[in-house]
């Protein structure tokens, strides 16, 4: 059978891409929205001499109040959260209440996702993580077909984002620029069309057997008549000279106000050894998002980017006093924004997640319709042998008999806790009699305190263990399964954890304490989780035996927790070199002045060059 043309195709993207919608905009309607989980609150006090954040602390996050967002995983469920609204996260619904929108998609099918991070002495180039290579796989699966399948779907909860003031500003190339605004058109109506931008730049090699390609495009649409505009407030010199001669056409009043820009915009790219690189390849200028942030919002509008790569948008909007909502699924990029806006000393925002990937994966899944069924598979592939239904109703318990070890998996739409952990504890001595020598707990999604959780119930006899997070992709149809049975590929990992040293207490006077937190011990007890070939996983290995905190990309403190929400007001990591001039370290020991308290939590916030983060609670 002759494969179809992409325009025979495009009616069966549009018709799959408007059904996936209406399933989606049921469920929001219904109530039934994602939700996010709050990582952080940062109160941006990178570390200079120990100090804290030094402006009014927020209160605690409510509906009348707003907080800048910066949100890490699929921008489809992220989008899906804030039409909702998250009540847990004080988020109230963002349908119709985003004046502006820029996205700067990935458009090209074999660009490389892997990241090179360098540790002292060793570069590394990490692959993407398993929720990336899945959306990475499923967006060129079958080419530019695969491509405008991803699209459709996100356009069209952004469009139900925009106000009706607002614009949404895309930005692609030629790639398959020609096929998004086909389906811009259908999304956002053709009328609804302003201007396809060129952004042109001269940088770079020049063509050789055709002319150079040196021009991205930007489709600007709107949602309707009532756009904001004021292309003024960026606009450019009049060209007073025409051929050596004075231009007549150009007034005095006409020059000192200067013309709204064409739709050819010149501006140069980020360089190489440029001030704003953040070595990341497709990172855009700052005048460029300058630009379209000023001609089409006001000051306290809110914006909002959902491929926000190195974060652009919102460290731009920052400095124009701009509300912003930014997102990316890549965790490199996450930690970039997050360091990048501290280090523009930002006012406060939130840092969130999807924690739903597994749930999402397991919705989709066709072979699995109950969560016990889904257990069940896991025991096997663990080695365990499921007990009977009648003794195990959930279906999720099972042993090893040759060690007397009880098993326990958790479900993938629940985030493993401290109150799962006590449980997985409790069966160990009732469960069957009790008498196990040892229980295991096999998690999906982790609580961030979990390692905290797992000291204080302080059972050695119980471990915890990582499901691989690629598993349910893995066993789409029966026969995968038998492969995994056979082959014994399996890993279940270990969690990693950091631990400090005592916090010292000292005065300091007028009322004050000094308090001193040190950073004692990183432990990554399976890097074979990490997404990494031999090779670096070998340098991996050299680095960890030799200092173990080489490993410390970011960490943050919050010397008032209330074990509710972390608020980070102390933060140090790589790059900042304000006391240890070293790129590759962050320094291991924080000293910060605290009013005095008989009583005080003290919560330490790290995470790694690979994304994983950790979380130690020390009670003063």
């Amino acid at each position: 059978m002759e494969k179809k043309s992409l325009i025979e195709v495009l009616p069966e993207i549009v018709k799959e891409g408007k059904r996936e919608v209406e399933q989606i905009m049921e469920r929001i309607n219904s109530g039934t929205g994602l939700a996010l989980q709050t990582n952080e609150l940062v109160l941006p006090a990178k570390d200079a001499t120990g100090r804290l954040y030094q402006g009014k602390l927020p209160e605690e996050p409510s509906w009348g109040t707003w907080l800048n967002r910066l949100i890490y995983g699929d921008n489809l469920l992220v989008m899906q959260a804030l039409l909702t609204g998250d009540e847990q996260s004080n988020l109230p619904s963002m349908r119709g209440k985003i004046d502006l929108i820029y996205i700067d998609p990935p458009f090209d099918s074999k660009a490389d996702y892997r990241t090179k991070i360098t540790l002292p002495g060793v570069d590394l180039e990490q692959k993407p993580t398993v929720i990336e290579q899945f959306a990475y796989a499923d967006t060129w699966k079958d080419g530019t077909v695969s491509y405008l399948k991803m699209m459709y779907p996100r356009l069209s909860l952004m469009k139900e984002l925009l106000s009706e003031k607002g614009s949404i500003f895309v930005h692609i190339d030629w790639h398959v620029g020609h096929y998004v605004k086909i389906i811009l058109d259908e999304i956002f109506n053709k009328e609804n069309f302003v201007n396809e931008i060129i952004w042109s730049y001269d940088w770079g090699g020049r063509g050789e057997t055709e002319f150079a390609k040196k021009h991205d495009n930007i489709y600007l649409y709107q949602k309707s008549n009532n756009r904001y505009f004021d292309g003024y407030s960026v606009a450019v010199p009049y060209q007073t000279q025409i051929e050596g001669r004075k231009n007549p056409l150009v007034s005095e009043e006409k020059f000192n106000r200067g013309k709204i820009p064409t739709d050819v915009w010149n501006i140069g790219i980020v360089h190489a050894v440029g001030k704003e690189r953040l070595n990341y390849n497709t990172q855009k200028p700052e005048a460029l998002l300058e630009r379209i942030i000023k001609s089409s919002s006001k000051k306290d509008s809110i914006v909002a980017d959902f491929f926000a790569g190195t974060g652009t948008m919102a460290a731009v909007a920052e400095k124009l006093n701009r509300r912003w909502i930014v997102t990316d699924i890549g965790k490199p990029a996450t930690m970039i924004i997050r360091k990048r806006m501290i280090d523009n000393e930002a006012k406060p925002f939130m840092f969130h997640s999807v924690g739903d990937y597994q749930k999402e994966a397991f919705g989709s899944s066709k072979l699995f319709r109950r969560i016990g069924d889904l257990a069940h598979v896991v025991l096997q592939l663990y080695g365990a042998i499921p007990f009977p239904d009648a003794d195990n109703p959930n279906r999720n318990l099972g042993y090893i008999k040759s060690s007397n070890t009880l098993v326990m998996v958790d479900s993938p739409n629940k985030v493993t806790g401290t109150s799962t952990v006590r449980k997985a504890s409790e069966l160990r001595s009732s469960f069957m009699g009790g008498g196990w020598n040892k229980v295991i707990l096999l998690g999906w999604n982790f609580a961030y305190d979990i390692a905290t959780a797992i000291q204080e119930i302080s059972d050695e006899k119980l471990e915890v263990l990582v499901i691989p997070p690629d598993l349910i992709d893995k066993l789409k149809t029966k026969k995968s399964y038998k492969t995994l049975i056979d082959q014994g590929k399996i890993r279940f990992s270990s969690l990693q954890y950091l631990t400090i040293k005592p916090v010292k207490k000292e005065p300091s006077g007028d009322g004050h304490e000094k308090l001193t937190i040190a950073l004692n011990e990183y432990v990554l007890l399976s890097p074979d989780n990490v997404p990494l070939d031999d090779k670096s996983r070998e340098k991996l290995q050299q680095v960890i035996k030799k200092d173990p905190l080489a490993l410390i990309e970011y960490w943050s403190v919050d010397p008032d927790y209330d074990h509710q929400m972390f608020r980070s007001r102390w933060q140090d990591y790589r790059e900042n070199r304000e006391n240890d001039k070293d790129k590759y370290y962050v320094i291991k020991k924080a000293v910060i002045n605290v009013p005095k308290k008989d009583k005080r939590s003290i919560c330490v916030r790290a995470v790694d060059v690979f994304g994983f983060e950790s979380i130690v609670i020390q009670e003063i």
